[in-house]
């Protein structure tokens, strides 16, 4: 078991890249976990609480975070440092089809080649479970050959007396995730030293 001191983490946001040609070159010291979902899954609030910062910005218009942000985090204790890669919200039918392109395009662009990518958090509404494009997102990081966990957010929305049976529902109905999906609400705390001790856990 992972001493609880380890995961106090210090991050800084490094770059954030609108365009392809400007995202950042592969550090081979430094091995990146990426965080994916869709538009107003919590992704924002849940890096915040990850991380115990208020570097993402969050809103109340989804689809707001249109760039790769890249946050340098340093584990305290396990002297490993590691890049968390906060990818675009997806799905969000208000944008134009052009900005949907641009999001594949700069996604895309990182995914490629990447051996840097060791694990892709994949953050799904616990109420929801997989919807139509997340099975797609599934698909698509499976064939660049990428890990992936998922993590279930806004868990508070459901009583917690029913959180087992409504994962235990969502595994049977099939997904891919490299461990079991965790569960997580970032307005309760609730899942975030869980969630931590894994990314410490797969990192060292």
């Amino acid at each position: 078991m992972i001493d609880r001191k380890i995961l106090l983490i210090n991050a800084r946001l490094e770059a954030s890249c609108f365009k392809p040609g400007q995202l950042l070159p592969e550090d081979s010291s430094i091995p990146e976990i990426a965080v994916a979902g869709r538009s107003n899954v919590g992704k924002s609030s849940l890096i915040n609480a990850l991380l115990n910062t208020k570097l993402a910005k969050t809103g109340q218009t989804p689809g707001k975070t249109r760039s790769i942000n890249f946050y340098n985090v340093e584990i305290k204790g396990a002297d490993k440092k590691f890049r968390l890669v906060d990818f675009p919200g997806y799905g969000y039918a208000a944008r134009s089809k052009d900005e949907r392109d641009s999001w594949k395009r700069l996604i895309s662009a990182y995914m490629r080649e990447r051996d840097g990518l060791k694990l892709v958090l994949h953050l799904v509404d616990f109420r929801h479970g997989l919807l139509n494009n997340d099975r797609e997102l599934q698909e698509w990081i499976r064939a660049y050959d990428k890990n992936i966990q998922v993590v279930f957010t806004k868990a508070d929305k459901i009583p917690k007396g029913k959180w087992r049976a409504t994962r235990e529902s969502y595994v049977r109905d099939g997904l891919f995730s490299y461990d079991m999906p965790i569960i997580t609400s970032s307005d309760k705390k609730e899942g975030i030293e869980a969630l931590s001790n894994f990314i410490a856990s797969f990192l060292i």
